[in-house]
């Protein structure tokens, strides 16, 4: 495909996104239809809506218009790249610009530059306080990709030269000593001899750093509440020699977790059940479904569909879950509240109502990770039972 064949692509895409559907389902769907596009064509469509989505209210004032077009108008302006140097009509690319494709001369909203639906920006507001508006400027960028090394397996240092072998560069993080930054090649990880064979996983450093803040001891019982694909009981398993077990309300999240706790050479016991049939616990894991307002750099059209009905209903999930997961806790154990958000009303609120319902327990710490250069957005709390609570 010609540079002009993409940017047409990703304007199809985009406009059935603004029309409503997923990001995913819209490219894998163009994807399907497209068999004359590459692999390299297919990332470069999927890296524009991306993009496009991640300052789809800038970008669309820079382009004149909120549709398929006007984003990527916008779009390479940002980059400095004049669009009618694309938008010719040849190359299978889009028509010429038009007269009104031009810039929006009036001044932009605090949400409008920041990215943000305007009821959202308040509450961002609120909980970053003077972080809020670099914090935004961050999320319009791509996000960094960040592995995490099985220290059990092999050292940091080892892992960097076994990816490089396969052509892949990665560095250090300089806060997270299990995490390594894919800089080169990120597309080979997959099918890396470092990855097939369990020395590194893909995970953000955020969430590795709020697994090494968690207190542990060998033979610990560990429940991860809110498994997902399983990346928490993984790296806890990393840690030491645990008896940790998974559980998800969909357990077809957990589908591939035999076989990557096999590949990294741990075991992790699956309970498909009520977690209350599997007694009590040293430590519980509660990664609670959130607005994953910190990981909104990697899908970037969640927060376009996230409505102040969805956060709500969020809010009170995360209550019901944290009360289930608290029930799970040895009364000398430790309750673990993670989410993948910034926002007040998810942690810091939410951790405040479950102290109120629960007189007997008390907050040790918390941890807050902004997203950055350094990872995503993440928030831990971590909490004890009083003495002869169950």
């Amino acid at each position: 495909m010609t540079p002009q064949g993409r940017v047409a692509a990703a304007i199809t895409v985009l406009d059935l996104v603004l029309a409503g559907e997923a990001a995913e389902k819209a490219l894998i769907g163009w994807a399907r239809g497209a068999r004359y596009a590459g692999s390299g064509d297919r990332a470069a469509v999927r890296d524009h809506v991306f993009d496009a989505l991640r300052a789809k209210r800038s970008m669309a004032a820079l382009g004149g218009a909120m549709t398929g077009r006007g984003l990527m108008i916008g779009l390479l302006r940002r980059a400095g790249i004049d669009p009618s140097d694309l938008f010719n009509g040849h190359g299978h690319g889009p028509p010429p610009l038009l007269a009104v494709e031009t810039p929006q001369k009036m001044p932009l909203t605090p949400a409008e530059s920041g990215d943000l639906p305007d009821w959202l920006y308040p509450p961002f507001a609120e909980a970053l306080g003077a972080d809020c508006d670099p914090v935004l400027a961050t999320m319009q960028t791509r996000a960094p990709l960040f592995l995490r090394v099985n220290l059990s397996r092999i050292d940091r240092s080892d892992a960097q030269a076994a990816l490089a072998a396969d052509g892949i560069g990665a560095r250090p993080h300089p806060d997270v000593s299990t995490a390594l930054e894919v800089i080169e090649n990120s597309r080979k990880v997959s099918s890396s001899t470092a990855y097939l064979t369990g020395q590194v996983e893909v995970q953000d450093a955020s969430s590795q750093a709020a697994v090494l803040a968690l207190p542990l001891a060998p033979e610990h019982r560990v429940l991860d509440y809110c498994a997902g694909g399983g990346g928490k009981a993984l790296a806890l398993a990393d840690r030491a020699r645990l008896d940790i077990i998974a559980h998800d309300s969909a357990p077809r999240r957990m589908a591939d977790l035999e076989i990557r706790a096999a590949r990294a050479g741990v075991r992790i016991g699956i309970l498909n059940g009520d977690p209350a049939t599997a007694g009590l616990f040293d430590l519980v894991v509660c990664d609670a479904p959130c607005s994953g307002s910190g990981t909104w750099r990697r899908s970037p059209d969640a927060k376009w569909r996230l409505t102040p009905a969805a956060l709500a209903d969020l809010t009170r999930l995360q209550a019901t879950i944290l009360d289930l997961a608290a029930d799970r806790v040895d009364a000398a154990g430790t309750l673990a509240y993670m989410t993948c958000s910034v926002l007040d009303a998810e942690n810091s609120a939410q951790v405040a109502g479950f102290l109120a319902r629960r007189p007997g327990w008390r907050l040790v710490n918390t941890s807050r990770w902004l997203p950055g250069p350094g990872g995503d957005g993440f928030f831990l709390a971590v909490l004890q039972p009083g003495r002869g609570q169950p």
